[in-house]
């Protein structure tokens, strides 16, 4: 009997924290037995929010998904950098940021506002000389990788509590946050680090439509079941 995930779904999940996006994939592939099982766009492990996985024929669907724009709310710390540009990895090369105001803050996002060049972190899945870059810095290698066209629709900053300044972004696909926070550190000549992140939309899919992990196991428990009689 083909099931209405062999058919194909489209599951919006909120990812939790620590988890991977192939994590979520394994789990939900466990749960409906099915192997073309993919999701529209990684979240890193220290990210939460929107993740959308397509289930059977859906799956032709993904290239459409991951190209649509991004929303996304969190917050940078101001005053130190990390190697991944976000805590997968220790702060370092601590500075002073007392001079800083939120007035400076605010002002030196307006650089990235529109169509800019962004750097990838080297601690990214893109792949260089037919490895993924991570492997490589892991490796202790050096690694350049080429800047790209992408696009800031709209950046704010909500609010401002030293070291910390709360975001949202919406931007195209391909943008790394952590990137954008590494950059705003760059500009502002203290450093800064993505301290969190949320993905709040793809597309027309906002994150109040999706459902926690254990609600979507068990809404697919409930229907495997009905569908077995």
């Amino acid at each position: 009997m083909t099931t209405i995930y062999e058919t194909g779904q489209v599951l919006l999940i909120d990812k939790p924290l620590h988890w991977t996006s192939a994590d979520v994939v394994r789990k939900i592939r466990n749960a409906i037995k099915i192997k073309k099982v993919g999701h529209a766009g990684t979240l890193d492990p220290l990210a939460t929010g929107l993740l959308i996985l397509c289930t059977g024929k859906f799956t032709k669907r993904i290239n459409e998904f991951m190209a649509q724009e991004k929303e996304y709310t969190g917050s940078f710390t101001l005053g130190a950098v990390t190697p991944t540009y976000d805590l997968e990895s220790e702060p370092q090369d601590f500075k002073d940021i007392s001079h800083l105001t939120q007035a400076d803050v605010r002002e030196v996002i307006t650089q990235f506002k529109g169509e800019i060049l962004q750097t990838p972190p080297i601690y990214s899945a893109i792949k260089k000389d037919g490895k993924r870059a991570y492997e490589l810095a892991r490796r202790g290698e050096d690694v350049e990788l080429e800047p790209r066209k992408i696009q800031i629709k709209q950046f704010e900053i909500t609010s401002v509590e030293f070291p910390k300044a709360e975001f949202r972004v919406v931007c195209s696909t391909g943008t790394y946050i952590r990137s954008l926070a590494n950059d705003v550190g760059s500009f502002l000549g203290c450093g800064a680090y993505l301290s969190s992140l949320c993905r709040t939309r793809i597309g027309e899919f906002t994150l109040d439509q999706s459902m926690s992990l254990v609600d979507a196991l068990e809404e697919i428990r409930k229907n495997m079941q009905d569908q077995n009689g």
